[in-house]
């Protein structure tokens, strides 16, 4: 079982940054794979960045947060983070941390993760 508990969303004016947390508790092999999503307002969830620091290391951007939008994670504390920039209104939504083991590969953007956050508001104003 993997707990995961996000922080740092707020609200931020257009161009702003700010720091999403994703703290991991329980087993670490469940949270080899970790990733960002996001849901809007009527909108679907929809896969914004992951990571396998562990096994095969790779990470994975949707293309409307590439070049602005940077994941990474802190295995020692079992952290991840998204650092945004250039933040957009349509980048206004609740952002979810997920985590997996990914045994049996990776995941990439699919949202077939096992365990979920509760999710941190993200508001961006025009």
């Amino acid at each position: 079982q993997v707990h995961l508990v996000e922080s740092g969303g707020g609200s931020v004016q257009a161009g702003g940054s700010l720091r999403l947390s994703c703290a991991a508790f329980g087993d670490v092999y469940g949270s080899r794979c970790m990733g960002w999503f996001r849901q809007a307002p009527g909108k679907g969830r929809e896969g914004v960045a992951s990571i396998d620091s562990d096994g095969y290391s790779y990470t994975s951007y949707a293309d409307f947060v590439k070049g602005r939008f940077t994941i990474s994670k802190d295995n020692a504390k079992n952290t991840l983070y998204l650092k945004m920039n250039s933040l957009k209104p349509e980048d206004t939504a609740m952002y979810y941390c997920a985590a997996d083991s990914c045994w049996a590969g990776p995941i990439y953007l699919r949202p077939e993760f096992s365990y979920w956050g509760q999710g941190t508001q993200v508001t961006v104003s025009s």
